[in-house]
């Protein structure tokens, strides 16, 4: 088992930045991956970027690109998601979640942390 807890969620204007962080705990040893996910009202959770746990590739939903940043500090089992120029379609529940394996789906998930942008 792997727990996920996200903080850093908030209300910000549009263009301003927020940055989000989400630290695991139990099984850490077993993390191929983490991504940020969200999912805003009335509408299907999307992937917004990962990150291998190993090796720091990363890859990014095209609506974040340039804008958004995934980054990891493997000594404190915790991944970042900074983000800029913030837009109000970016309003959401941001979601971080753990895979174990390349082709395995995420398994483990956190709570949540809303992110509110004010045109």
């Amino acid at each position: 088992q792997v727990q996920l807890v996200e903080s850093g969620g908030g209300l910000v204007q549009a263009g301003g930045s927020l940055r989000l962080s989400c630290a695991a705990s139990g099984r850490t040893f077993s993390i191929y991956a983490m991504g940020w996910f969200r999912q805003a009202p009335g509408k299907e959770r999307e992937f917004v970027a990962a990150i291998t746990w190993s090796g720091g590739s990363t890859s990014y939903a095209d609506s974040v690109k340039g804008r958004f940043t995934i980054s990891r500090e493997n000594a404190k089992n915790t991944v970042y998601l900074t983000m800029n120029s913030l837009k109000p379609e970016d309003t959401a529940v941001y979601f971080c979640a753990v895979r174990i394996g390349p082709r395995i789906p995420y398994e483990y998930w956190g709570q949540g942390t809303q992110v509110t942008v004010s045109s």
